[in-house]
């Protein structure tokens, strides 16, 4: 009888701890859907100015010297620019299977 108890009251605390993790993720979770979609587009955009700005300096370089360095910063830009694209756009996609992970390992 005492372990039919404990199986009990352990299923209705793994229950209730499941019910309660829904809770707490589930706010964050919509706060991180309705943030993502304007993230993205604000970072393509800051972006596109950006590298405008360093083509355009890049143009007005005369030296050799400001050339190359001009040329480096926009490299580094572009890349920094499609790192933080393509991590925003991953965590997008896994918000769906890590809510899911999270939700069957409470249960």
């Amino acid at each position: 009888m005492n372990w039919f108890l404990l199986e009990s009251t352990t299923a209705k605390g793994a229950a209730e701890a499941s019910e309660a993790m829904n809770d707490i993720t589930s706010p964050i979770i919509g706060l991180l859907n309705s943030a993502l979609n304007p993230l993205i587009a604000v970072v393509v955009a800051i972006g596109a100015i950006y590298c405008v700005f360093l083509g355009a300096k890049l143009a007005k370089a005369e030296e050799p010297q400001e050339r190359e360095k001009a040329k480096q910063h926009l490299k580094n830009a572009i890349i920094g620019f499609i790192l933080i694209f393509v991590l925003i756009v991953a965590l997008r996609v896994g918000v769906g299977p890590l809510t899911e992970w999270i939700s069957t390992a409470t249960q």
